[in-house]
């Protein structure tokens, strides 16, 4: 199996100072990859910079030259939660063309599937506005590219992030090539997400969402996939996988209140590689969002990749504590919604 990583030095310089998103997120990341002897078992894919069309077949022109401005003129704040530094442009158009250089190495067939470690993240960002620590829409741009370069038809984004990826829904809510799947605490930031949220137009039924109470964990979530995602999945045939995956839905993080353990996230990781090598020849590749406890982040990221690797999975924090709540008249409620059996 032929797993690789997508990372650049670029990526540090998207400055936020002591914004619970900065830089040493992606610093303790390569430090636990290194000692797990990761980075020489992966294939590394250099990553670039995404072009001003690719940009602009997700986001509106006016805001991508506002995001430069505000970095050439020193930086700003783009609202309360979301910065902008002298590098944060160059950085956030590297994540992007990143996620796009790792689709490609996929879809060509030199690697078999791959984690882009990028910052800042993408998926609260629309087409006009950036927002909850994001500046460009990583995912969102990846996904239009695939479709528009490679030939694709179906594209499926699985965001299981602990927010809701409102950017990611709203830019694909009336496109059927893009069928958008998100498991998020709710109600939470932003705000969005109900279940009953299912798009619009030629895309209605094709944005799927699971808002889940405080405090689900492992168990839950593996229903979810199961249960929900799974048969879903099946049913569009998606041509290529891509994925959101924040580690913030972890017991120790500070932002949210779920219970998945470093073990859970890569027994998804396993379902959704089986899944990709189901419908889509094993392409899949995964972007990184959010999570804030700096081990929890950096063990779950280890345990991701040693699950699209193959190797065997490592979890020094352990499980979480106590009982998770009953999901199973909201695991019903959507098969309703969606025409599940």
């Amino acid at each position: 199996m032929r797993t690789a990583y997508v990372y650049d030095q670029l990526y540090l310089q998207h400055d936020t100072g002591q914004h619970p998103e900065n830089a040493g997120r992606l610093t303790a990341i390569m430090q636990t990859l290194e000692k797990r002897g990761l980075l020489n078992a992966l294939t590394q894919v250099e990553a670039r910079d995404a072009t001003q069309a690719e940009l602009e077949a997700i986001h509106h022109k006016a805001y991508i030259e506002h995001v430069r401005r505000t970095a050439d003129r020193g930086g700003s704040w783009l609202d309360g939660d979301t910065n902008v530094s002298p590098s944060s442009y160059a950085a956030a158009t590297r994540a992007a063309g990143g996620l796009i250089a790792l689709v490609d190495a996929i879809m060509r067939g030199e690697v078999d599937n791959g984690f882009a470690l990028v910052r800042p993240p993408g998926h609260h960002a629309i087409a006009a506005r950036g927002m909850g620590f994001c500046l460009f829409n990583n995912v969102a741009v990846a996904a239009a590219y695939a479709l528009a370069n490679h030939g694709l038809e179906r594209v499926l984004i699985v965001d299981h992030d602990v927010h809701h990826g409102n950017g990611t829904a709203d830019l694909f809510y009336a496109d059927p090539r893009v069928l958008y799947f998100s498991t998020h605490q709710y109600p939470h930031y932003p705000g969005t997400g109900n279940l009953t949220e299912t798009g619009s137009g030629k895309g209605q039924g094709y944005t799927v969402n699971v808002p889940l109470p405080a405090g689900v964990g492992d168990h839950g979530y593996r229903r979810v996939f199961e249960n929900i995602l799974l048969p879903i999945a099946r049913r569009y045939d998606p041509q290529l996988i891509l994925i959101s995956v924040g580690y913030d839905a972890h017991w120790r993080d500070p932002l949210a209140s779920m219970r998945l353990s470093v073990t859970g996230y890569a027994q998804l990781a396993q379902i959704l590689k089986d899944l990709a090598v189901e419908t889509c020849g094993g392409k899949i590749a995964f972007t990184l969002e959010g999570g804030y406890d700096l081990e929890a982040l950096a063990c779950g990221v280890a345990a991701t990749l040693e699950a699209l690797s193959g190797r065997e999975i490592t979890d020094p924090l352990g499980p979480a504590q106590g009982s998770e709540p009953d999901i199973s008249a909201l695991l019903r409620r959507i098969k309703t919604i969606h025409g599940i059996e």
